[in-house]
C-alpha cells in the first residue's frame, strides 16, 4: 500500500464535492441552483470562470433541463456532473430514470432536503427516498471528508464498463452542506492517476449516427430492464474494488457499509448519513458502561448490500432502524422496509423497530439516541416489542 501525502483544507460539504469535481477533470456541468445545494455548483462555476477547471458549465432554466443536458453530454462521451436537492430532484424525477435506462455514468451531488408542502429548506432524506427506485447507485456520506472521498470514487464506479450507471452522492442538507470541517484532499496528479480520462464504449456522433432511447415494446422492454437490474446488483463488486484501490492512495477505508462495535453487540442502531456519527459517539459512551451496543452505517443504499448487512449484524438480538423520511401509508418506512425484507430473506430472527426522526431538519440529540439504544437493549433482554414504529422528537 502506497499512501500519498495529502493537504488539509477547511471545506463545507458543498465545497468539498465541488473541489473533488474539479480534481476529477469533469467535462460538462449542467445545474440549476437550489438551497442547500446552490454553493456546490456556484463554486464549480467559479473554478471554470477562473480557468482552474477546463469544463463547460451549462446554465439551464430548471433541474429537469439540467439532467436532460447531462444525459446528452454523457451520451456524447463527456464526464458529467450535476447537483440538486429537494424540489429540484423531484423535478428531475422523469429524467433520473432515463439517465439510468440509457446507462449514463453521471455523478450527482445531492444536498438532501425536505420536500414541500409545507415549504422547508432544511435537511431530511425525503427527496432521495422519493427516487430510491430510479436505478441509480446511491451513496450517503456521514461527514465532509466522506463527501469528498465518495465523489472521486463515484466517477470511477459509474464509468466502469461493468457498471455504466449514474451515481448520487448524498449529504445531509445544512448539517454537512454548510458545515466546515478539516478535509484531507489528495494532490491533483494522484486523483488523475486514480481516475484517468473517460473512455466511453459508445458515443453519439453526427458523423456516425446511432439510435439511442428508441421505443421498446413488450417483446424486449422486460429484457432491457432485467439487464439494468442485474447490473445494479452486481455493481457491489465494482464498488468494493474501487474502495480498496482508493484506500491504497488515501489510507481511508471505505466499503458498502461500516460496522461499529458490532463484534459482540446485542443491540444496535442502523442508519445512514450524518446521524451515524452521533450514534457512534453515544455507543462509545454506553460501551464504557458495559452495555453491548453497536452501530451499522450504510454507505451504499442502492444497491442494498444484503449479504454484508447480515454479516454485520452478527448475533444482534434487537435492532432500531432510523429513517429520516416517511413512506406514507406503508407499514414501515423505506430503510426499515429494506432491512426487514433482508432479514426475512436470510431467515434472521432479530426484533426490529423503526424510528422516524429529524424531518425538516429537526435535530436528533445524543440523549434521544441514548434512549433508542436503551429501548433496544430492553427488547434484546425481554424479546418484547412495545411498538413497531416510533416517532422521535415529534410533538403529538
Amino acid at each position: 500500500m502506497v499512501i500519498f501525502m495529502a493537504k488539509v483544507m477547511g471545506l463545507t460539504g458543498n465545497e468539498a464535492i465541488a473541489y473533488a469535481v474539479k480534481q476529477c477533470n469533469v467535462d460538462v456541468v449542467a445545474a440549476y441552483p437550489i438551497t442547500p445545494q446552490t454553493v456546490m455548483v456556484e463554486v464549480i462555476s467559479e473554478y471554470i470562470y477562473n480557468g482552474e477547471m477546463d469544463a463547460e458549465f451549462i446554465c439551464v432554466e430548471s433541474e429537469h433541463s439540467a439532467m436532460s443536458a447531462c444525459i446528452g453530454a454523457s451520451l456524447a462521451g463527456a464526464r458529467v456532473f450535476t447537483g440538486t436537492a429537494s424540489q429540484g430532484l423531484a423535478l428531475m424525477h422523469e429524467m433520473l430514470y432515463i439517465a439510468s435506462g440509457l446507462r449514463c455514468p453521471i455523478v450527482m451531488g445531492v444536498a438532501n432536503r425536505a420536500l414541500s408542502a409545507p415549504l422547508n429548506i432544511h435537511g431530511d432524506h425525503s427527496d432521495m427516498m422519493g427516487s430510491r427506485d430510479c436505478g441509480w447507485i446511491q451513496i450517503y456520506a456521514e461527514n465532509v471528508q466522506e463527501a469528498y472521498d465518495w465523489t472521486i470514487q463515484a466517477f470511477k464506479i459509474a464509468e466502469d464498463p461493468r457498471v455504466l450507471l449514474p451515481v448520487s452522492v448524498n449529504i445531509d442538507g445544512f448539517i454537512l452542506s454548510h458545515c466546515v470541517e478539516n478535509v484531507f484532499v489528495l494532490e491533483d496528479d494522484v486523483v488523475a492517476r486514480f481516475l484517468p480520462p473517460r473512455k466511453p464504449l459508445i458515443t453519439i456522433d453526427p458523423t456516425n449516427p446511432i439510435t439511442v432511447g428508441a421505443m421498446c415494446l413488450p417483446d424486449y422492454y422486460f429484457e432491457v430492464k432485467f439487464q439494468q437490474f442485474q447490473t445494479l446488483n452486481e455493481s457491489l463488486k465494482v464498488i468494493r474494488e474501487v474502495t480498496k484501490e482508493y484506500e491504497s492512495l488515501s489510507g481511508r477505508k471505505y466499503d458498502v457499509l461500516e460496522a461499529y462495535a458490532m463484534e459482540d453487540a446485542e443491540a444496535a442502531i442502523l442508519c445512514i448519513g450524518s446521524t451515524a456519527g452521533t450514534a457512534k459517539e453515544v455507543a462509545k459512551g454506553l460501551r464504557r458502561e458495559g452495555k453491548k451496543v453497536g452501530v451499522v452505517k450504510l454507505w451504499v443504499y442502492r444497491p442494498f448490500p444484503q449479504e454484508d448487512l447480515i454479516k454485520a449484524l452478527g448475533d444482534v438480538k434487537a435492532l432500531a432502524v432510523l429513517d429520516r423520511a416517511f413512506s406514507f401509508g406503508a407499514p414501515f418506512n423505506a430503510l426499515c422496509s429494506d432491512v426487514i425484507s433482508t432479514l426475512y430473506k436470510y431467515r434472521k430472527d432479530i426484533r426490529v423497530f423503526n424510528c422516524v426522526y429529524g424531518l425538516g431538519g429537526r435535530d436528533i440529540t445524543p440523549m434521544e439516541i441514548r434512549g433508542i439504544f436503551e429501548e433496544t437493549l430492553e427488547i434484546a433482554d425481554t424479546g418484547r416489542l412495545k411498538e413497531y414504529v416510533r416517532f422521535i422528537g415529534v410533538r403529538e
